[in-house]
């Protein structure tokens, strides 16, 4: 085994451990690249005035390091740019390479909780329960009724109470058929009014007022539903008393059906920046911007490692003296050209985000009716 890189060039033999994690061994555009990529650097190193202290197999694994470096800030970057449309999907495809377009899965999936709280669709299931009401007894335990036996005990919380009579104006008019002042007083009293095609606006004496606010009360006492209820931690208070014995009905949800968004669904989805299936790119994948990257990044870690390989010995005696070796000018000069690469590719990135290029658009559109305002209009000869 030679200690000095010898410049042959060797190809990187698959299956074999050329590189530390062997991400690429079946990627045939980066076994032909690694052996161009470690002659180049060891020539940009000075190669073969100066000998350059590494292995083929540390070429290999600097050049593996740099396209890992690269997949990660792309990765990181479309993970950030995508994240609001992934969350909530399956983890199961990678999305390396591929194309992450706007859905309205999250918004679908928050409307479905309004629908629920609104009682008009959403994912919980409404139930429906009764209990029975005895004679003269006006307060009713939900929970030990209902909640202990039928749900075992689980919290439940209750939508709507059928405790109401019809409508009294239905057992003694029809409000649409009405046509003479006398009745529509009457509608309106039950408020039909506003809804009756007889309705009339007419100047009367203040008396009227007053017989008809009486009208209205004795209406109310006598006539009208008195029939409401409370409802307080599922303690049901009824106004009035029942005076026999009755079935009266309930809607309801279990709170846990709501309380719990993975219920029924055991399938691993994205949560956050951490499980987006997001996995290394394929070298053969990228474009030669790209890879121009790579072998920048690259060169400057194998400057990272000779330098700390030089580093190793401040110095080296020759004849006559010594020499210092450039270790730490070299370990200097890799740290500032991997950050300047790292900042000039986020940039690149940050350019190219969605919200970026929308705002774009929205200019570019800006500018064009601009310039079509300035268009004169066409003159008509008749």
């Amino acid at each position: 085994m030679q200690s000095i890189w010898p410049g042959s060039g060797s190809a990187v033999t698959t299956g074999s451990s050329s590189t530390p994690f062997a991400l690429y061994d079946a990627d045939s555009d980066f076994q032909t690249e690694a052996p161009k990529f470690a002659t180049w650097c060891a020539q940009r190193l000075g190669y073969p005035i100066v000998d350059i202290e590494m292995q083929d197999k540390q070429f290999y694994a600097c050049f593996e390091e740099s396209i890992t470096e690269y997949s990660s800030q792309v990765n990181q970057f479309n993970i950030k740019d995508n994240l609001l449309s992934l969350q909530g999907q399956s983890t199961g495809s990678n999305l390396t390479h591929r194309t992450v377009t706007n859905s309205f899965g999250r918004i679908v999936t928050l409307s479905e909780q309004y629908g629920t709280e609104a009682g008009v669709g959403g994912t919980v299931s409404f139930k429906t329960g009764s209990i029975t009401l005895e004679k003269d007894v006006q307060t009713y335990d939900l929970n030990a009724l209902w909640a202990n036996v039928s749900e075992s005990g689980n919290s439940i919380e209750i939508r709507k109470i059928f405790y109401e009579a019809s409508p009294a104006v239905t057992r003694y008019f029809d409000p649409y058929a009405g046509t003479s002042d006398a009745t529509n007083n009457l509608l309106d009293s039950f408020g039909w009014g506003n809804y009756s095609p007889a309705i009339q606006f007419l100047l009367q004496p203040i008396y009227a007022d007053l017989l008809r606010i009486q009208a209205i009360e004795f209406n109310d006492q006598f006539r009208k539903s008195a029939y409401s209820f409370e409802l307080v931690n599922n303690q049901l208070r009824l106004f009035p008393k029942p005076t026999d014995t009755s079935t009266l009905r309930f809607q309801y949800l279990v709170k846990d059906d709501r309380g719990n968004p993975f219920k029924g669904d055991n399938q691993a989805r994205i949560s956050d920046f951490s499980n987006a299936p997001y996995d290394n790119m394929e070298y053969r994948f990228i474009n030669d911007t790209g890879k121009q990257w790579i072998r920048k990044y690259g060169l400057a870690l194998v400057k990272e490692l000779l330098g700390s390989i030089r580093s190793k010995y401040a110095s080296v005696p020759i004849p006559n003296g010594e020499t210092n070796l450039d270790g730490d000018t070299l370990r200097n000069e890799a740290a500032a050209e991997k950050e300047t690469l790292v900042t000039q590719l986020r940039e690149i990135l940050e350019q190219t985000s969605r919200k970026s290029m929308m705002e774009a658009e929205r200019d570019e559109a800006d500018a064009l009716q601009e310039k079509l305002q300035k268009v004169p209009y066409p003159i008509y000869i008749g």
